[in-house]
């Protein structure tokens, strides 16, 4: 007791000292602290706007319109994306035909605003395989319709007179039992009154059963007969 009597003020000095220097290094750790938050916050705050920058720079899908022609189920002008591939584009536009062939198509090619995806039959591919095609296949201005079709109308036509002749001659044959008074005087040796008889007599006897039954009529004999037989049918 008589230590701590003696010894009062120097130990309140040393509990003092003790005190402030615990106060002074919890300060300093705090302080450390917080610098250190402050140091790792901005370092998190960069690589988050690294990273959304990166984000950011990721170009975005833009839309398209694209022209489908040929051998396709619906052909037309389609929306797409810059993402989407010609396969796609013929898909947007039903499909492929049973006549297409993609051969000559890169359908794994990305899409370009107003780009031209021209779908061939196998024989206009036949036909680009020939050697007198100087145009390239691939090239969506290669082959047109109106190209197509002109070249269709400057080939010769076959020799179809023969034909056209036994049409006309089929055309040209009288129904006597249809025909009209008008009609039935453009034969030979048949005027109005003849044409009139076989009008009459269709009439109160029904049609004729074969063209020979036309000798029946009054005033039709067998000359007259021979002239328009073969011009005449039922």
């Amino acid at each position: 007791m008589q230590f701590l009597k003696k010894h009062k003020g120097k130990l309140f000095i040393f509990i003092f000292l003790l005190f402030t220097a615990f106060t002074i290094y919890d300060t300093y750790s705090m302080e450390n602290q917080a610098e250190n938050e402050i140091k790792t916050k901005p370092e998190i705050t960069e690589k988050e706007n690294i990273k959304k920058e990166n984000k950011e720079e990721k170009p975005k899908d833009t839309k398209v319109l694209v022209d489908v022609k040929g051998e396709v189920i619906t052909p037309g002008v389609y929306e797409l994306t810059t993402d989407n591939t010609v396969i796609d584009a013929i898909n947007k536009a039903g499909g492929l035909t049973k006549l297409s062939d993609t051969s000559n198509i890169n359908l794994s090619k990305k899409l370009e605003n107003e780009m031209v995806i021209i779908v061939y039959s196998k024989s206009e591919i036949k036909k680009m395989n020939e050697p007198k095609l100087e145009c390239p296949p691939c090239n969506d201005a290669c082959i047109k319709e109106e190209d197509e079709k002109a070249k269709l109308d400057n080939e010769t036509p076959k020799d179809t007179t023969a034909n056209n002749d036994q049409v006309n001659q089929t055309n040209t044959k009288i129904n006597i039992n249809t025909a009209t008074s008008e009609q039935l005087q453009t034969l030979d040796g048949i005027g109005e009154a003849k044409a009139k008889a076989i009008i009459d007599y269709r009439k109160k006897n029904g049609q004729f059963k074969k063209i020979e039954d036309l000798k029946n009529v009054s005033g039709i004999g067998d000359s007259v007969y021979e002239k328009i037989k073969n011009n005449i049918t039922i």
